[in-house]
């Protein structure tokens, strides 16, 4: 976990009492926070509280796929939330993936066809929130 932290993200640890205002200025109120930002410094992604490791590493995931979303890079996008939804079959975090994947095929082919295969896909896991957004595109 620690190579993958170190590629693809410039970690930084902040305690409370030693940076208060660094909590203020993202408005965290509970910890653990793991905040994913741009370049730019503009938060992205934001995960709260603990979670186990393979689903901490899914957030992770997450938060680099939302930063791609959020530049309009599409394609890389939806590489990346289809690459969760392999790597990451296991976690919690499988449905909003494959929500933001077929959104992200949209954004970047403008074939609005496509979000009905976000409401087939999300079949499997109905009784989620992800389902139930996607339930609009259901044929």
């Amino acid at each position: 976990m620690a190579n993958y932290i170190t590629q693809n993200f410039l970690p930084v640890k902040v305690h409370i009492k030693e940076h208060p205002a660094w909590f203020h200025r993202f408005d965290v109120l509970w910890t653990p926070t793991a905040l994913i930002l741009d370049a730019g410094g503009v938060e992205r992604f934001r995960s709260e509280g603990y979670l186990p490791r393979p689903e901490f590493r899914a957030q992770l995931a997450m938060g680099l796929a939302r930063v791609d979303f959020m530049y309009k890079k599409f394609a890389e996008a939806d590489r990346r939330y289809d690459e969760i939804i392999r790597e990451h079959s296991n976690t919690s975090i499988v449905p909003e993936a494959i929500y933001w994947k077929w959104v992200s095929r949209y954004k970047n082919t403008n074939d609005h066809t496509v979000l009905g295969e976000a409401a087939k896909e999300l079949k499997q896991h109905r009784d989620s929130l992800w389902a139930k957004k996607a339930s609009i595109w259901a044929a």
